[in-house]
């Protein structure tokens, strides 16, 4: 899969990769999100054309790259055991420090292009998707399934500490933009291929 990458002349689709390797897709996916998991690979939307959702496009990384992502994972994966081991309360020191992480991520993207909580939801959503976590969701965005994690063994293994400083990251955002980040809620692994991600846990005002 790897190699197929590395020979295409561009960012190639599911169906392309599917009719270059003769994999199906639902094993191409599998073996694709192993590769953008460990650096080797990335993954991006097409430019949108006509109706629909624009297809995932894949390309192999640089291969020092490739190495410095296998580091940051072994990096979060010992800084999550320590908190894990330490912390009297893992998740919540989790959640404070995705939340400043959060701030600081929302500040570098830029406001909402328009004012309201929906506004700041979907810009939520975007900056979610240009850090790897291939959200999917509605307009309104008022509930997210991550299809992807950044460092998904070491959320199977420490999910209280991952998982809280990835909602923490979306509590943050969301307070920087002016909207309502306490009605959040992350439900690690709820549904097959995904976290869901609630952005209006109760009833109130949108």
């Amino acid at each position: 899969m790897l190699e197929a990458l590395r020979s295409a002349t561009e960012p190639a689709t599911l169906v392309a990769l599917g009719e270059t390797t003769g994999l199906h897709q639902n094993t191409l996916r599998e073996h694709l999100e192993a590769l953008v998991a460990r650096g080797l690979a990335r993954r991006m939307r097409a430019a949108p054309s006509g109706r629909g959702r624009p297809a995932w496009l894949y390309e192999a990384t640089d291969p020092d790259l490739g190495v410095a992502g296998s580091e940051y994972a072994g990096l979060a994966a010992t800084l999550a055991a320590h908190i894990h081991r330490t912390s009297r309360d893992p998740r919540e020191d989790a959640v404070a420090a995705g939340h400043a992480w959060g701030r600081e991520l929302a500040r570098k993207a830029g406001p909402p292009d328009t004012a309201g909580s929906a506004a700041a939801r979907r810009k939520v959503v975007a900056l979610l998707d240009d850090v790897g976590f291939g959200p999917e969701t509605d307009d309104r965005a008022t509930t997210a399934h991550l299809t992807r994690c950044p460092l998904l063994e070491t959320a199977r293994e420490y999910p209280d500490v991952v998982c809280g400083v990835h909602l923490g990251i979306v509590r943050g955002a969301l307070d920087e933009y002016g909207a309502d980040s306490s009605r959040t809620d992350l439900q690690p692994f709820a549904e097959p291929g995904a976290c869901r991600l609630e952005l209006l846990t109760r009833a109130g005002k949108q």
